[in-house]
């Protein structure tokens, strides 16, 4: 467990639902918060520095831009693991990927720019691993608006 201290609680809690879209987006929302925007800009560093958020920016629905995302895992022998895993860091379609304790173990996110990629990009994973990838292309969104207060 992190301790956190009550400026970073604040800016956590606060900026997980909305950021303002404008000229000055830090000042507007540190003044919000009763806050220097330096402070704020500080603030968020350093929580991004520490492993705390691992993220901070906005969030695009690439499919109303045309693009696609897909769900995909592969079943890789352990000691393939790594460096299967640093394969698909490698390529710009990957967003992130995780080790599982399941027979598919290695899962990740692709996200393209065109629809029709993601299969292109799916094959050419299978040609260079040589595992075959299961897609789990997104059948119906649900948004749950989630907070996660600290």
């Amino acid at each position: 467990m992190v301790d956190l201290t009550d400026l970073e609680k604040l800016v956590i809690n606060s900026l997980q639902g909305s950021f303002p879209v404008c000229a000055h987006p830090f000042a507007v929302a540190a003044a919000e918060l009763d806050l220097d925007e330096a402070t704020l800009i500080a603030t968020i560093e350093d929580l991004q520095t520490r492993g705390i958020i691992t993220r901070f920016g906005p969030l695009f629905d690439i499919q109303k831009a045309g693009g696609d995302f897909c769900l995909c895992a592969i079943s890789t022998p352990v000691d393939q693991w790594e460096s299967t895993a640093e394969h698909l860091n490698a390529m710009p379609e990957v967003a992130h990927n995780y080790l599982r304790n399941h027979q598919y173990n290695l899962w990740f996110v692709l996200a393209t720019e065109k629809e029709e990629q993601i299969w292109s990009t799916i094959k050419q994973i299978e040609q260079d691993t040589g595992y075959p990838v299961l897609a789990l292309p997104k059948e119906q969104e649900y948004f749950i608006g989630l907070h996660l207060e600290v």
